[in-house]
């Protein structure tokens, strides 16, 4: 699939909240998160969090100075939201996953796109962006840590699909049945 021409990839600023709030706030399932769950220390309680209490959150890790991803475009609407940042300031990930120490090591740990707008390459074109700002940027190892399984619905691809990983380059970092750690060197 062509990645469309009037896709436009920046990193999340103090001038886009309206924008990343706006798309979290239009999204049926998936957007009460507000991209906070690897910001919270663990996962307990995590299903009694309500959206009020996400986007507290995620209000005040952007009053903190945290715009940890980009946003996609598709002819001037928000349509995507892609969260990177240094691996090791997410300590619940760091933990669950058992990761080493690694302070130059990003991760890319959560991906959504609006679902008005699924299906048309909007991730894939995304992640293309994403890698080229960061490698631009002087970052030298990006991680991912896609779900495995058999029975995966739309609700477990919120890290990303491990195949669009694998298409960008990505290898497989550490083997696991259910939470591979995917790598890429820029």
């Amino acid at each position: 699939m062509p990645e469309p021409a009037e896709l436009h990839v920046r990193r999340f600023a103090a001038g886009d909240r309206a924008d990343f709030f706006g798309l979290h706030d239009r999204a049926p399932a998936g957007g009460w998160c507000y991209c906070v769950a690897w910001w919270v220390p663990g996962w307990d309680g995590w299903g009694e969090r309500t959206a009020g209490h996400n986007r507290t959150l995620r209000e005040q890790l952007c009053d903190g100075g945290e715009y940890d991803g980009y946003l996609a475009y598709l002819a001037g609407q928000v349509a995507g939201w892609c969260q990177a940042g240094r691996r090791d300031r997410l300590a619940k990930l760091v933990a669950q996953l058992g990761l080493a120490p690694a302070p130059d090591t990003w991760a890319i740990t959560c991906f959504f796109i609006d679902p008005a707008y699924r299906r048309r390459g909007l991730a894939r074109g995304m992640l293309g962006a994403v890698l080229a700002d960061l490698r631009q940027r002087g970052v030298r190892r990006v991680e991912a840590f896609p779900k495995r399984g058999d029975n995966l619905d739309a609700g477990d691809m919120w890290t990303g699909p491990e195949q669009l990983f694998r298409a960008a380059g990505f290898a497989v970092a550490r083997e696991h049945p259910q939470r591979p750690v995917l790598a890429i060197d820029l």
